[in-house]
């Protein structure tokens, strides 16, 4: 069983959230995601791992979200994203939170750059983030948000999506991530389905694409998506909730991407915890004591034997495989951290309790 305290643990997407109903800007569609996002975490946490409605639904500050990941979890490095989810006035995520991260925390957060390609004005807002955040890559959703509708948009869209990738190729970004899978709020959900991600990959081989939330629904199109085009990954945000809260179930996920794509997919899945939504320690955990079910275990797959998950597949997953993508030099990266402010207080006393170092440690049950 791998050691988490001597693993390098990367996590490639955390965010600030501002759920405060004061961000609200398509009341709408903003209470619905706060009430989708609130009642999945609070389903899927375990005891002590929860927050009442007041500890969880407001503005989350930098600060807090660095405590929670390198105070009270065994977290390394993140990846801070804001947000273009302009059902909320910031975006959920404000772009000046990611340019907080980098700035106060630069040897522990690399930073991300956000669009809506249906706002007026992206490509100065991109450029901006570029000069202010030197981000490793782009994160779209397909959604976009005015005062009071919603409209969606597709990966395969010469028009919408393709000016973006040459935007990004054009300023150094060479990996974009999408949200998929998951539909964000109450939307419809054609949006969210990867299979317009084909058409993105095939045309623009230069670029590495992410599934956020990759295989969490659309489990088998989207391993056969990571079959035909070596320039797709999965983003694990989510993936890791569901390990901690039904073992099984991310069992079955994982089997079916494995079934199609081989052993060899485990090398482009990289995790994303979710935090500050979902606390990270246990999903670490979590997949530190994954384990087939033994049904699963014999029962094969399609093409080869089922593989065991070995510890070096969980390195790889929880570092090394990001680290590769973005350039990150591991042994370079935990020298810096060796005796930062973080490192010096958790080798003392260890982690701390959950939530204790944020604003919402009277609300934690």
């Amino acid at each position: 069983m791998i050691d988490l305290e001597e693993t390098f643990i990367y996590d490639a997407v955390v965010h600030a959230y501002n759920l405060a109903p004061a961000n609200y800007r398509n009341e709408q569609h903003a209470e619905g995601i706060t009430e989708m996002i609130f009642g999945t975490v609070d389903a899927a946490s375990p005891p002590g791992y929860r927050l009442t409605r007041d500890g969880f639904v407001r503005n989350w500050g930098v600060e807090e979200l660095a405590n929670m990941l390198f105070l009270e979890s065994d977290t390394d490095m993140a990846t801070f994203q804001s947000l273009p989810l302009y059902a909320y006035h910031d975006g959920l995520t404000a772009n000046q939170n990611c340019v907080e991260a980098v700035g106060d925390y630069p040897e522990r957060f690399l930073g991300f750059a956000n669009i809506d390609p249906l706002r007026e004005g992206w490509e100065e807002s991109l450029e901006e983030q570029v000069e202010a955040v030197d981000p490793v890559g782009l994160k779209l959703y397909p959604s976009h948000w005015g005062e009071d509708f919603h409209q969606g948009w597709r990966m395969d869209d010469e028009s919408v999506a393709y000016p973006v990738f040459e935007k990004a190729k054009s300023l150094g970004i060479d990996l974009i991530e999408v949200h998929k899978a998951i539909p964000f709020g109450p939307v419809p959900r054609d949006p969210y389905h990867p299979g317009d991600v084909d058409d993105a990959c095939a045309n623009f081989p230069e670029i590495d694409f992410g599934l956020v939330h990759g295989g969490l629904a659309f489990t088998e199109e989207t391993a056969w998506q990571m079959v035909r085009f070596p320039n797709l990954h999965i983003n694990m945000e989510t993936l890791g909730v569901q390990l901690a809260a039904n073992e099984r179930a991310f069992a079955e996920t994982l089997a079916t991407i494995i079934s199609i794509g081989g052993e060899a997919v485990l090398d482009r899945m990289y995790w994303g915890s979710a935090a500050m939504a979902y606390h990270p320690q246990p999903e670490l955990e979590a997949l530190r004591d994954f384990e087939w079910p033994d049904d699963l275990r014999q029962r094969g797959i399609a093409f080869s034997d089922m593989p065991e998950i070995t510890d070096e597949h969980k390195r790889d997953i929880l570092g090394r495989n990001y680290a590769d993508l973005v350039g990150l030099d591991i042994e370079a990266a935990q020298e810096r951290l060796a005796d930062d402010g973080f490192s010096t207080r958790t080798d003392e006393s260890g982690l701390a309790d959950p939530f204790s170092t944020t604003n919402a440690a009277a609300e934690v049950y």
